[in-house]
């Protein structure tokens, strides 16, 4: 228990249960530059709590979302397999619901146009909302149509109001997490939604993150952490209806809803619905204690991934990192490991080339440096895509060189 002033971003609730505290850390998407390693970082504490009224797992706001999303470094289009994710959802969805160019695809959070691209291919008419000016500018060039704003009810009102843009599907990948105005955010889906509209969104399952132990996707962009049912819960609250449901392995576990308007009476509820719910609720989601344990079981993963990284160090092994996501710098942060365990890390983003990781400052390079340095491990940061980049970097076996992943437990591969 906790003596903090936080309220449920959803229900209003104090606050008092403590799910994990992972102790303080930097924003998880702050690179540094090298100019910037003589000065001093902001950290923030990264201490998420469970709602004892509605389950819904968070973190409380201590930064602005305009200070960490205004100029974002994640650009979707770097990664080959999320770009075929989103191309066999466009297809799939397209087929499904029937849309073609007299259907309008709004896509909140829309990065750098990576999956309106498709729906335009298919000649459907398609518009981005997204708030960093840097990643939009990217998707306007590549011909995909984006409003600059932070995506709420005042924003929807503006959109359907003033311009008459109402979405046949409204689509959010991985942002129902990043909104810390959350019942703002909802009720904004449900303005903007046809009468007959679709809304899809994917989001991490807090399931797949309690059993795969995947603390290390808390970070402070990512406010909220749902289960199916306290999802459902807050769309319902909004006048939205879960019609069906699919379980996905993005992302380490992500679940994909499809919502449509209480009223609109043309969408049975699918068997999946009821089934996941059922599925929680065995599992004990509506239910505090079973969120208490989480805790010691990070505990005890960090001080695994410490005995190894000390064990194989002392026995004179190199170790290098693969990739810089946000996950990493999580995980990192919290077990305390920098340049005294991992000499350096890849990353094939150009845009995070050359700088450095946030609090431990491991330097990124191009993935060439690999070859060059040879390291005994390569330490898979983004865990959620190890087949993708054991492909990609296979030679490393050429010299002996060896795969490790850290999360659910550490792992030579």
């Amino acid at each position: 228990m906790n003596g903090n002033n936080h309220k449920c971003r959803f229900c209003g609730s104090a606050l008092e249960t403590t799910f994990v505290d992972l102790g303080m850390s930097p924003m998880a998407n702050s690179y540094l530059e090298a100019g910037q390693l003589c000065q001093m970082e902001p950290y923030y504490p990264l201490h998420t709590y469970v709602c004892g009224k509605c389950f819904l797992v968070q973190l409380p706001v201590f930064e602005s979302p305009e200070a960490i999303f205004s100029d974002y470094a994640y650009f979707s289009s770097y990664s080959e397999s999320w770009l075929r994710h989103a191309e066999d959802y466009a297809g799939m969805v397209t087929e499904r619901f029937g849309f073609d160019g007299s259907s309008l695809i709004v896509e909140i959070a829309s990065n750098d146009g990576y999956l309106l691209q498709y729906f335009k291919q298919r000649g459907v008419p398609v518009l981005g909302v997204e708030p960093a000016v840097n990643v939009a500018c990217a998707a306007e060039r590549a011909g995909i149509p984006t409003v600059v704003k932070f995506f709420g009810a005042k924003t929807a009102a503006e959109l359907a109001l003033t311009e008459g843009v109402r979405a046949d599907l409204l689509v959010g990948n991985n942002v129902l997490a990043h909104v810390p105005d959350l019942n703002d955010f909802v009720r904004g889906m449900k303005i903007i939604l046809k009468p007959r509209g679709i809304v899809t969104m994917e989001f991490p399952h807090l399931m797949q993150l309690m059993e795969e132990n995947q603390f290390d996707t808390i970070y402070h962009e990512h406010f909220s952490y749902f289960s199916f049912m306290t999802a459902g819960r807050i769309f319902a609250a909004h006048g939205l209806k879960i019609f069906d449901v699919e379980e996905l392995p993005t992302h380490g576990g992500s679940l994909r809803i499809y919502a449509c308007h209480a009223e609109d009476g043309s969408r049975p509820v699918e068997a999946r619905v009821g089934d996941l719910a059922e599925r929680e609720r065995g599992k004990g989601f509506l239910k505090l204690e079973s969120y208490l344990s989480f805790g010691e079981k990070v505990k005890e993963t960090k001080r695994n991934i410490l005995n190894f990284m000390i064990d194989d160090n002392r026995r004179g092994k190199s170790m290098a990192g693969y990739g810089a996501p946000a996950k990493g710098n999580t995980l990192l942060n919290y077990c305390g490991v920098g340049t005294d365990f991992i000499d350096y890390t890849v990353d094939r983003s150009p845009h995070k080339q050359g700088r450095f990781l946030p609090g431990v400052r491991i330097p990124i390079y191009h993935p060439d440096k690999i070859s060059e340095s040879r390291p005994d491990y390569l330490v898979l940061l983004p865990w959620n895509i190890k087949d993708e980049i054991m492909r990609q970097m296979s030679h490393i076996r050429a010299w002996g060189g060896k795969f490790v992943v850290l999360i659910p437990e550490v792992a030579v591969l």
